[in-house]
C-alpha cells in the first residue's frame, strides 16, 4: 500500500517512512574519508629512480668484496679416488666390500684460511627434489616415539623384510636411508685437525622435527642397503649428519655442511686429506666433492648476489638520466589534455 501525500508530508511506502530507510550517514559509509592520492610526477619519478641505483650500487660493491674475500677450495674426488683397474667397472668397486676405499690426497694451502673454515661435501646430478624422494619420510616418526609405527608414505623402506620380523624401520624413508656416508680425516704436519661437527644442523630443525625420545631402530636393515647407519643409542634430534641430509635440496647441485675446522690455516701449510669413498655416486653419474671456504658476513662465495644489485641500481640510474634527458629536452605540462590521442587526431573518432 503506498500513500503519496502532498510535497510537505513524509513519504510511506509499506508502512515505513522513506527518511526512516535511509542509512546513518558517516564518512566511512559515504567514503569520504581522507586518502592519500599520490600523482608520480617527472620529478618524482626521476628521484625514486636515482635513489634506487645510489643504494643498490653501493650494496652490490660491497657484496663483491666480501665474497672476493671468501677463500673456497673445492676437491672433486669421485674419479680420482677410483682405481685404475676399476675405471670401467665403477659400480663394482663401490659396492664390493672388500676393496679399498681409502683415498689420501694432499694440498698446499696459497691463501690463508681464517677460523671457522667449513668443511662441505658437494654432489652433482643428485635430485633430492625428485617427487617420489622427498615424499618417502614421515615427519611425525621423526618427531614422536608415540609415531614410530607411522610408516605409511616411506615405502618401500617402511618396514624391515618378513624374514627379519616386519618391523618399522626408524627413521624411514629413502631420504634418511640414502644418508651420506663418505668420511674425512685431515691432518697437517702429522697432527689430525679436529673437524667438529656439532652445531652444523639448523636449531629449528633439532627442537621441533627431530625429536629427543625417537631412537634408531632397525635402519638399514631393510630389503635395500643404503647410505650411513646411525648410532641406536643417540636420539634423533642430537644425529646432526641426518638431521643436515633430511633438509633437502632444491637443486640437483648442493653442499651440505660436514663439520668446521676451528683453527686457522696458514699460507704453505700441507694438508692430507684421507678419504673413505663410500657413497655410489656413479650408478646415476654423480660427482662428489669435498670444499673447504670460509665465510665473512655475506656468508660463503656468492657473485650473483652483489652483481643482482649492481645490474639493478646501474638500470636505475639509466633510466633516470634517460627521463631526466626526456624532460629537459621534451617537456609538457602535467596533465595536458591536448596530448591525448583523440584531441590530437579528432578526425580519427569519426
Amino acid at each position: 500500500m503506498s500513500i503519496e501525500p502532498s510535497s510537505s508530508s513524509v513519504v510511506v511506502i509499506d508502512g515505513q517512512s522513506k527518511n526512516s530507510r535511509k542509512p546513518k550517514y558517516s564518512k566511512f559509509t559515504q567514503q569520504e574519508l581522507p586518502a592519500w592520492q599520490p600523482i608520480l610526477t617527472p620529478g618524482w619519478v626521476i628521484s625514486i629512480f636515482t635513489v634506487i641505483g645510489l643504494v643498490f650500487i653501493p650494496i652490490g660493491l660491497a657484496s663483491l668484496f666480501a665474497s672476493e674475500r671468501v677463500v673456497e677450495v673445492p676437491f672433486r674426488y669421485d674419479d680420482q679416488c677410483l682405481p685404475s683397474v676399476y675405471r670401467d667397472r665403477a659400480e663394482a668397486y663401490i659396492k664390493d666390500d672388500k676393496t679399498n676405499k681409502t683415498c689420501t690426497r694432499t694440498y698446499t694451502v696459497k691463501n690463508k684460511m681464517k677460523a671457522p673454515v667449513y668443511v662441505y661435501y658437494q654432489l652433482d646430478n643428485f635430485y633430492q627434489n625428485h617427487r617420489r624422494y622427498v615424499k618417502s619420510r614421515d615427519d611425525k616418526q621423526l618427531r614422536s616415539k608415540a609415531a614410530e609405527n607411522d610408516v605409511s608414505s616411506c615405502g618401500p623402506e617402511d618396514y624391515t623384510p618378513d624374514d627379519k620380523g616386519h618391523q618399522p624401520i626408524v627413521p624411514c624413508g629413502l631420504i634418511a636411508w640414502s644418508l651420506f656416508n663418505d668420511t674425512y680425516r685431515l691432518s697437517n704436519n702429522n697432527k689430525d685437525m679436529v673437524i667438529n661437527k656439532k652445531n652444523i644442523a639448523w636449531k629449528s630443525d633439532q627442537k621441533a622435527k627431530f625429536g629427543s625420545d625417537v631412537y634408531p631402530k632397525n635402519f638399514q636393515a631393510g630389503g635395500l642397503i643404503g647410505g650411513a647407519r646411525l648410532n641406536e643409542s643417540v636420539p634423533l634430534s642430537e644425529q646432526e649428519d641426518l638431521i643436515v641430509w633430511m633438509r633437502t635440496a632444491a637443486l640437483p647441485t648442493f653442499r651440505k655442511l660436514y663439520g668446521k675446522i676451528e683453527n686457522d690455516l696458514e699460507v704453505s701449510d700441507e694438508i692430507m686429506i684421507v678419504i673413505e669413498n663410500n657413497y655410489n655416486t656413479y650408478a646415476f653419474g654423480g660427482r662428489k666433492s669435498l670444499v673447504l671456504s670460509t665465510t665473512t658476513w655475506i656468508g660463503g662465495k656468492n657473485h650473483f648476489l652483489g652483481m643482482a644489485y649492481i645490474l639493478i641500481g646501474g638500470i636505475s640510474l639509466l633510466l633516470a638520466v634517460g627521463f631526466l634527458l626526456l624532460y629537459v629536452m621534451k617537456p609538457r605540462p602535467l596533465g595536458d589534455p591536448s596530448y591525448l590521442s583523440w584531441n590530437r587526431n579528432p578526425g580519427s573518432l569519426k
